[in-house]
């Protein structure tokens, strides 16, 4: 079963048991991935990788604005923001650890010749495709500066 499919299924599951953060929350992925799929010259059904990318796309959303909310003393919208991100984490993969990230940075330095700061697109463009929908990309741009800054 894809992603898209198992979130739907879950809908269906959140309006039956009344779960009003769920059901909200997997309704605004869903529209999300529509919007993605629609998007362009031509309609088209996306992969579980653009899935994810999209569930990614919007589990930073949900942080970002958590935060926000929490620097203007508005708790209780903080408190609904990280509840959706909660939701959405559960459709993604395992988040790699500090040290898994490290390693595939120091892999990408090897295998790329990157020597300094000036490098770091090259090691962002290596590492990219292994950590997708695995990491938040501005841990792993941290990560790279620190790599190369040594």
């Amino acid at each position: 079963m894809s992603i898209k499919e198992t979130l739907r299924s879950n809908l269906t599951e959140a309006i039956r048991s009344r779960d009003e953060i769920t059901s909200s929350t997997i309704r605004m992925v869903l529209t999300a991935i529509t919007n993605e799929e629609v998007s362009g010259k031509e309609a088209r059904v996306l992969s579980d990788d653009e899935v994810i990318t999209v569930l990614s796309r919007e589990a930073k959303k949900r942080r970002e604005a958590s935060e926000a909310f929490e620097a203007a003393g508005r708790a209780d919208k903080a408190a609904l923001e990280k509840a959706e991100g909660e939701v959405i984490a559960k459709y993604l993969p395992a988040q790699l650890s500090a040290d898994d990230i490290k390693k595939m940075i120091a892999d990408a330095i090897a295998s790329t010749g990157a020597v300094g700061p000036g490098d770091m697109g090259k090691v962002m463009g290596a590492v990219k495709g292994l950590i997708a929908g695995k990491a938040d990309g501005s841990v792993v741009s941290i990560l790279v500066k620190e790599a190369l800054n040594k």
